[in-house]
Order: C-alpha cells, then sequence, then structure tokens
C-alpha cells in the first residue's frame, strides 16, 4: 500500500504542477516517445542479463507488489520450525529428520509452518545446512564461516536484479534524449511548417527528455531500491537460521539457540524473548506430527 501511495504522491505532484502552472497535459502524452524509451531500457535489460535473473526479477516485483504483511509471524514460524528440527534431532538423532529435510513440501512437520514453507530460498538454506548435521565434528565457528559465505553468496545473486534495474534507471534519461534527438530529427523534416506545427513538433520531442528524467528518478531508481531492501529483509531469515545452527552447534540450550536467532531479525519485526517463548509454547507440534 505505501508503494501505491508514493507512486500516487509523485503523479500528482508532478503532474498537479505542471497543470497548475497552465501546463497541458495532454500534450505529456506522447505514446512514440514512450515506445522509443520502454523499448529501448527494455532491449536493453534482455541484452544485459540471463534468463534467470528477468525471471528473479520479475519474482522480486512482484514481491513487492504483494508485501509481506505476516512477516512477525515468518519470523515466530522459522524460529518454531528449527526449534522443532534441533528437538527432534537431539532427542532422535540427525536421521530422524531425513525424510523431512529431502521433501520438505511433503512434509507434516514443514506443513506446521505454512509461511516458512511458502519462501522457496529459504526452505532450500534450511534443508541444505541442516544436513551440515550429520557430517559430524564440525565447530561452532567452522559452519559459522561455512554460512557466512553461502549467505554471502546468495545476498549477491539476489541483489543482481535490483543493480540490473539500477543500470536501467541510470540509462533512460540517455533514452530519453535519443527520444528527443530522433523527435528533433522529425521537425527538421517538416521545417517549412507553421511556426505553431514546428512548436507542437519540438514540445513533443523534449517529452523524451522528461520522460525518460521521470522513469529514472520516480521510478525504476526507486523500484531497484525497494527490491535492494526487500533481498536485506529475506536475508535477515538466513542470518536468523544460521545464528541458531551456530549457537545449536555450540551445545547451547535450544531456547538460547533459538533467542540467538530472534536477535539478528531486523527490529520492526523482531519479537520480544517473552513473546517468542509464549508463541513457541503456544505452537508446539503435536507428537503424532513429530518425526519418527
Amino acid at each position: 500500500m505505501i508503494k501505491l501511495v508514493g507512486l500516487l504522491t509523485i503523479t500528482i505532484a508532478v503532474f498537479g504542477g505542471f497543470h497548475a502552472a497552465g501546463g497541458n497535459i495532454a500534450t505529456v502524452w506522447q505514446p512514440a516517445e514512450l515506445v522509443i524509451i520502454l523499448g529501448a531500457a527494455l532491449g536493453a535489460l534482455l541484452i544485459a542479463n540471463p534468463a534467470h535473473v528477468i525471471k528473479e526479477m520479475l519474482t522480486q516485483l512482484r514481491a513487492i507488489a504483494r508485501g509481506k504483511p505476516n512477516e512477525k509471524e515468518l519470523y515466530l514460524e522459522l524460529i518454531g520450525l528449527m526449534r522443532t528440527l534441533l528437538e527432534t534431532i537431539r532427542a532422535k538423532g540427525i536421521k530422524s529428520v531425513d525424510d523431512h529435510i529431502d521433501t520438505p513440501q511433503d512434509s507434516l512437520l514443514f506443513q506446521d509452518y505454512p509461511l516458512v514453507l511458502k519462501e522457496i530460498h529459504l526452505i532450500e538454506f534450511i534443508t541444505d545446512n541442516v544436513r551440515l548435521l550429520s557430517i559430524g565434528q564440525i565447530s561452532a565457528h567452522e559452519i559459522e564461516a561455512m554460512l557466512e559465505q553461502e549467505i554471502i553468496a546468495i545476498e549477491g545473486d539476489l541483489k543482481r536484479p535490483s543493480k540490473s534495474l539500477a543500470k536501467i534507471a541510470d540509462a533512460c534519461p540517455g533514452f530519453g534524449i535519443l527520444a528527443a534527438v530522433l523527435g528533433i530529427i522529425i521537425t527538421m523534416g517538416s521545417i517549412d511548417s507553421s511556426i505553431t506545427e514546428v512548436g507542437v513538433k519540438v514540445a513533443a520531442a523534449l517529452v523524451g527528455t522528461f520522460a525518460g528524467i521521470f522513469l529514472c528518478y520516480c521510478f525504476f531508481e526507486p523500484l531497484s531500491s525497494a527490491m535492494a531492501m526487500r533481498v536485506e529483509r529475506d536475508i535477515s531469515a538466513l542470518e536468523c537460521v544460521k545464528s541458531i545452527l551456530v549457537a545449536y552447534v555450540a551445545s547451547k540450550p535450544i531456547i538460547l539457540a533459538c533467542d540467538a536467532g530472534r536477535k539478528s531479525i531486523q527490529l520492526d519485526a523482531k519479537p520480544s524473548f517473552a513473546h517468542m517463548e509464549k508463541w513457541l509454547e503456544e505452537h508446539r507440534p503435536d507428537t503424532r506430527r513429530e518425526a519418527a
């Protein structure tokens, strides 16, 4: 919702101010200029990026549009899932969760935490790294270093779409100049027309420059920043899992391991220790759903 409010604010401020100054809004509508700018931007985006980056960009854009209204509940479910997995491992051994981490979508244990199950990257990170516990002797600082490197790599990959979109934003003023130059070329072809007609064509050409600057600073640049911030919030969930696993390997009590994960959550989504502890007690899985 706040993204929509921001977009409406920009639109009203820019075009409302133009109209208040005596401008005719209809003169800004130049479809040909937009086709040139947006077409060049899309083509450059496709040339510069592999298919998986484009696909991830679309996924992140949809995530921004939807938002995460249940983010606090997501983190509580994440801590609850990790608590259940680690309690099961400590009580029955690592082999007891093999089936669950091999097919999490079919696991009753994972299905108790539906918000987490929807996060594909998070589920992959959990299942891959819970398997590390079966390797044998591994120290807390060793697993911490391994997970930190993996998180850095994941963050780099997930931020590639936002960086690509930022580059397109930077290029949009240039695409606007391109559209304006083409408009001036058209104008020069009809220089012997009336002054009014030449003026209209020059105005249409200048709309290209305006559109390029507008798309850069009022649309693509804020959108790329929102994507980068969304990735940082997603990475916070991975940091939470890392902290829990490191504390568990260090032989901390599971509730303290969960609290270590809680402390790595971003402030606006972080539950208090009392809230976390109460939630974990209220949502302890039924014994029928514990690992065999």
